[in-house]
């Protein structure tokens, strides 16, 4: 189905930006698939849709592993963009099997059950800590204070970045996320052309000196892998390390703002989870399915595939629209109403298939113990003033979240 000019879903509006769910109602009624002429995509918004495409293997997050450029009737991308594509094209993300799964394999190895469940006195001390410092000066703004500087120190710490270091890292990560929008413009792409370059410089110095004196930490770790199946290439470990940097933080800082921004407008959920802290874990899988911090996720179509009749042929995109499938009413009853205590919620914040988040149970410890600490230490947290959401679609957050503590 083609998507007309009256459609709803306008990811440069402000007003859509502020509130997408209710043109996600009408691309769901509109039926299992719309083409948007302005992105050149088709979008998905039922989640038994997003969620069977996300395992399809007939899709991929690139398809140079199968084609040129020129075979799959694409062109290439500007050779002045080379410095992101380079880095961004070598992280797994990005990435299909084998090389998806043998640099998966190797990185896995830092997030298994045993080594989250090391870091949990390390991340809820820094929570803890992160929060008196937001109670002692009576407020602030939750993102710089808490959300933001929680997950960086966390997923720094993994990699072995130093802390004099770590400064550098969110506007670099800022500005190379700015280029998964969509249409994004010539100041983005240059913004995110010159924090690759700079951050790619950066590791690999960081990388040369670990050569030489190893520490217990992910980049020593990846380094050190001897086996030839599994060795990375000196890119592949500086696309590995900026996309757990990257990964590592900014959906757990938008889901954490998000987050609590739904929660003091919905003041008898917020109240019920006060009153009851056994509430955290539905509370935490809710909030991102309620507001989700990455609404779309891209998909090459490297064979022809059909949805409800309409074929969709090999070289076309598809938006999977996270957070209209986290609002399906066929899968979430009520799904505009926020609520803690939903036990039944197969939410698809942290994607699925072979993408599936590798840092999921680190961020759901992080959203855990940040959410817990302000429960604790500031039980009288109210909002100082009404946030500005940030201009961006595909990854949704706010300039910052004003709180007080009374």
């Amino acid at each position: 189905m083609s998507g007309p000019v009256d459609l709803a879903f306008d990811p440069w509006d402000p007003a859509f930006v502020a509130d997408p769910y209710p043109a996600y109602a009408e691309l769901r009624a509109r039926g299992r698939v719309v083409r948007y002429e302005p992105t050149d995509q088709w979008l998905v918004p039922h989640h038994a849709d997003v969620s069977a495409l996300l395992r399809d293997r007939r899709l991929g997050r690139t398809y140079q592993h199968r084609f040129s450029h020129e075979e799959f009737g694409r062109s290439a991308p500007p050779a002045a963009h080379e410095p992101f594509r380079t880095l961004n094209d070598h992280g797994m993300l990005d990435l299909e099997p084998p090389d998806h799964t043998r640099i998966r394999r190797l990185v896995s190895k830092a997030f298994t059950p045993r080594t989250v469940e090391r870091l949990k006195p390390y991340v809820r001390g820094l929570a803890d800590e992160l929060v008196a410092g937001l109670v002692r000066d009576g407020g602030g703004d939750l993102l710089t204070d808490v959300a933001e500087p929680l997950p960086v120190a966390v997923i720094a710490e993994m990699l072995g970045i130093p802390e004099a270091d770590r400064g550098q890292l969110r506007p670099w990560s800022a500005a190379i996320c700015g280029m998964y929008e969509l249409n994004p413009s010539e100041d983005t792409a240059a913004r995110a052309v010159r924090a690759s370059v700079e951050f790619s410089e950066y590791l690999r110095e960081l990388i040369a000196e670990r050569r030489g004196r190893p520490g217990d930490d992910l980049i020593s770790g990846l380094i050190a892998a001897h086996d030839e199946d599994d060795r990375l290439t000196e890119q592949e470990m500086i696309s590995t390390a900026v996309l757990l940097l990257n990964a590592g933080h900014e959906a757990t800082v938008n889901a954490t703002v998000n987050g609590w921004w739904a929660l003091f407008r919905n003041p008898a959920q917020l109240a019920a989870l006060r009153a009851d802290h056994c509430l955290v874990p539905t509370a935490i899988e809710e909030l991102m399915r309620y507001d989700t911090p990455l609404q779309l996720f891209e998909r090459w179509v490297l064979d022809d595939i059909e949805i409800d009749g309409t074929v969709i042929p090999r070289g076309a995109e598809i938006a999977l629209l996270f957070g209209s499938a986290n609002h399906d009413p066929a899968v979430f009853p009520d799904p505009t109403r926020l609520d803690l205590a939903r036990a039944d919620n197969p939410h698809i914040s942290f994607s699925a298939g072979i993408h599936y988040c590798i840092g999921a149970p680190l961020a759901r410890l992080e959203l855990t113990a940040s959410m817990t600490a302000l429960l604790n230490q500031a039980p009288t947290l109210t909002l100082a003033k009404d946030p500005a959401r940030k201009p961006n679609f595909v990854i949704r957050g706010l300039e910052g979240l004003s709180v007080e503590v009374r």
